[in-house]
């Protein structure tokens, strides 16, 4: 075997560790379970297929287990540790907004909070059946304090953000200006916002989610009291310690409470969701 063979036989061989080694890290911040998975997966057809082994084979292979262990295995085992999944369905009073949500295992919460969720759901839907609680990111199945990105503070079970209201052509719809959930603000059509405050003092990371939206559509009015009437239910639950909301909407819905804050400017905007955290 010539050098030159070998030597690109070795840069192949780093190539592909690095590809998988970056794999490994994207699918542990988005899922944080995912990377595992994909490491079982490439042992697996290694074993089983040492010299067929392909990167089609191994994703349908990723695709087959990481179903199984998203539906299967990591609900019974978040539970022993304290945390569950909530509801999947999207006909339900409390349902995800988008089931990347679901897929991505990023809607695990306590049962604290999940009991003042379906109350809440529940009390908000006998009064006005196009009031159903759609949910965005919460936290991971696992571990305490384990970052959920690009989130700063969904790492223990406590959190989780809700999507507000809107109308379409004046009409109450389940709709909502973005695909994902986040990053389509209800405009204030003033200056001199939290927005403008904190971006003029360099907090970039403020307006990041607008390029999260996975999609907009700006057909789509805030609907203020429904809104309204949401955050009154969970601002009466002895359970919530803290709704976070930008101060141009906490003026704009008429809405006052010691519970009810403006997140600083370290985080991320919020007058695209409303975020929730129990005690």
């Amino acid at each position: 075997i010539r050098l030159p063979e070998i030597l690109m036989a070795f840069i192949r061989r780093v190539l592909q560790f690095i590809a998988h080694l970056l794999v490994v890290v994207i699918l542990t911040v988005l899922s944080q379970y995912g990377g595992v998975v994909w490491l079982l997966t490439f042992l697996l057809c290694r074993f089983i297929y040492p010299r067929k082994h392909t990167l089609v084979r191994q994703c349908l292979i990723f695709a087959i287990l990481y179903f199984f262990t998203c539906f299967v295995i990591v609900p019974p085992v978040a539970k022993c540790t304290g945390r569950k999944a909530l509801p999947i369905s999207k006909k339900g009073t409390l349902r995800p907004h988008n089931y990347l949500t679901v897929l991505l295992s990023r809607n695990y919460v306590n049962q604290r909070l999940w009991n003042t969720l379906n109350s809440a759901a529940t009390k908000l839907h006998g009064e006005d059946p196009y009031l159903q609680l759609s949910y965005l990111d919460a936290c991971f199945p696992f571990i305490q304090g384990f970052p959920l990105l690009p989130h700063v503070s969904h790492d223990d079970g406590k959190k989780v953000d809700l999507s507000f209201f809107y109308l379409q052509d004046g009409k109450s719809t389940l709709r909502k200006p973005s695909r994902s959930g986040y990053g389509s603000f209800v405009d204030t059509h003033q200056s001199g916002t939290m927005a403008e405050l904190c971006s003029a003092a360099g907090h970039r990371y403020y307006t990041m989610t607008k390029y999260l939206t996975l999609g907009s559509r700006d057909d789509l009015v805030l609907d203020e009291d429904r809104t309204r009437s949401m955050i009154k239910t969970l601002l009466a639950d002895p359970a919530v310690s803290k709704l976070f909301l930008e101060p141009h909407l906490i003026q704009r819905l008429e809405l006052g409470h010691e519970k009810l804050r403006f997140q600083g400017c370290h985080s991320v905007r919020h007058d695209d969701h409303l975020h929730v955290q129990v005690r």
